[in-house]
C-alpha cells in the first residue's frame, strides 16, 4: 500500500506522515510530497519516500502520484490560486491512477458564509466530478491561528476581537492530522464528509481567560465594532485588505460559523481533542524551540 501526503513540507502535512508512522504504516509505503527538497530531506532520513511538485506545474504531479492507493490533497496555501492548483492535483490523480483522495476543507463548505470557503466549494465539486473515491476532511479552525493572540496580550494585557459572543470550536493540527492518518490508513472512509472539530467551542472571553493562566498575567477580552477593529488593526500597520480580512473572519465567527463542536474527530481518534489551553502551550513551545 503506497500513501501519498502533498504539503508535507508545511505543519499539518508533516503531522500527518508522522501520524502515519505512529499508526505503525511502514515509512517506505509512504511518499511525502512538497516543493522543496531540502525541507523533504528529514522525512527522507526517517525512510519515507519523497518528492518535489509543484502544484502549477502539472508535468511534477502525476509521477509523484503514482502507484498510490490512497492520496491526502493537503489544500493549498495561496488564498486566490488555490482552485486551479487543486484542479491540477485532481486531474493528475486521475491520469496516475490513484486509488482515493483525501482532501482538507473548511467547515460546512457547502453551505457557508465564513470567507475562506469558496475555494474549498469549487474543490469539494471538482472532486465529486472525478470519478475518483473520495473523503472530505472539512477541518474547523486549527488552535495554532491564535499563538499569535497569546503574544500580543503578554505585551497589551488584552485580547481585541469583533467576533463579540461568536464561538470556535478549534482542535490542534496534531488532532487534524491524526484523524487525517486514519481516514488514509483504514478502509470505510469512501464518499464520508467528516466535520471535523474540538470537543469545545470557545467564546474570546474564554481565550482571554485561557492566555491569562498561561502568561500568568491578567488578561482582559476587548469586544469592539468591526469599524472599531479595522481601525485598531491598521493602525498598528496593517494593510487594508489584511485588516478587512481579519475582521470579515471575526464577522462569520460572530455569526457562529466556527462554532459547531462535534464529536467525529475525537471518534476518529479514539480520545477527546486536545484542549485550547495545552494546544496554545504546545504551539508557543513549538515556535521557540
Amino acid at each position: 500500500m503506497t500513501i501519498v501526503v502533498t504539503g508535507a513540507t508545511g505543519n499539518l502535512g508533516r503531522l500527518v506522515v508522522e501520524s502515519l508512522i505512529a499508526r505503525g504504516v511502514p515509512a517506505t509505503d509512504i511518499r511525502a510530497l512538497g516543493r522543496s527538497a531540502e525541507k523533504l530531506a528529514p522525512l527522507a532520513a526517517l525512510g519515507v519516500q519523497t518528492a518535489a511538485i509543484d502544484f502549477e506545474k502539472p508535468d511534477t504531479l502525476v509521477p509523484a502520484f503514482a502507484g498510490a492507493d490512497a492520496l491526502l490533497l493537503v489544500s493549498g496555501s495561496e488564498v486566490g490560486k488555490r482552485v486551479q492548483q487543486h484542479a491540477n492535483a485532481i486531474d493528475a490523480a486521475v491520469a496516475a491512477g490513484v486509488g482515493r483522495i483525501v482532501y482538507t476543507s473548511a467547515p460546512h463548505a457547502d453551505d457557508t458564509a465564513l470567507v475562506l470557503a469558496p475555494e474549498h466549494t469549487a474543490t469539494e465539486r471538482l472532486l465529486a466530478e472525478s470519478g475518483l473515491p473520495v473523503t472530505i476532511l472539512r477541518n474547523n479552525w486549527y488552535t495554532e491561528n491564535y499563538v499569535g493572540q497569546v503574544d500580543t496580550a503578554a505585551a497589551t494585557g488584552e485580547i481585541v476581537s469583533s467576533a463579540a459572543d461568536g464561538r470556535v470550536a478549534s482542535a490542534s493540527r496534531a488532532d487534524y492530522a491524526d484523524a487525517a492518518a486514519v481516514v488514509l490508513s483504514t478502509p470505510g472512509h469512501d464518499g464520508a464528509v467528516y466535520e471535523l472539530s474540538g470537543d469545545v467551542a470557545w467564546t474570546f472571553a474564554d481565550l482571554a481567560e485561557t492566555v491569562s493562566d498561561i502568561l500568568g498575567q491578567p488578561v482582559a477580552y476587548r469586544s469592539v465594532s468591526p469599524e472599531e477593529h479595522v481601525s485598531i488593526l491598521t493602525g498598528a500597520g496593517l494593510d487594508d485588505g489584511t485588516a478587512g480580512f481579519v475582521v470579515a473572519l471575526d464577522g462569520n465567527i460572530r455569526d457562529g460559523a466556527l462554532a459547531d463542536a462535534t464529536p467525529t474527530l475525537s471518534e476518529l481518534i479514539g480520545r477527546p481533542t486536545t484542549p485550547l489551553a495545552a494546544g496554545l502551550r504546545e504551539a508557543r513551545s513549538e515556535a521557540a524551540a
